[in-house]
């Protein structure tokens, strides 16, 4: 079991920049962002697993950066927000370790998310 806690999440102007953080209560976890905007389903943003690679939705490319600070405190470093990343992010752990998708099923333990706005 790990309990979540994010935090950093408000609202910008379109172009802006967002860091949101996670703390987790245990390591070892494949670690992710997930983001869920109104009337649509949740989808992968950025995972990191335990070896250190990351994986990016195809929307975020370029622009966000997952990575850890410590080995319980991982962040997302959101550059050039768009008013389309307005949305619940939720940080979630993976008991696997190394994932190769950001699938939901795979991720076991999720935060109670923070809500990004961007406004144009």
């Amino acid at each position: 079991q790990v309990q979540l806690v994010e935090s950093g999440g408000g609202s910008v102007q379109a172009g802006g920049s967002l860091r949101l953080s996670c703390a987790a209560s245990r390591y070892g976890y494949c670690l992710g962002w997930f983001r869920q905007a109104p009337g649509k389903e949740r989808e992968g943003v950025a995972s990191l697993n335990i070896d250190g690679t990351t994986r990016y939705a195809d929307s975020v490319k370029g622009r966000f950066t997952i990575f850890k600070e410590n080995a319980k405190n991982m962040y997302l470093q959101m550059n050039s927000l768009k008013p389309e990343d307005t949305a619940m992010y939720y940080c979630a752990a993976s008991p696997y370790g190394f994932l190769t998708t950001m699938r939901e099923p795979d991720f076991h333990y999720w935060g109670q998310g923070t809500q990004v706005t961007v406004s144009s």
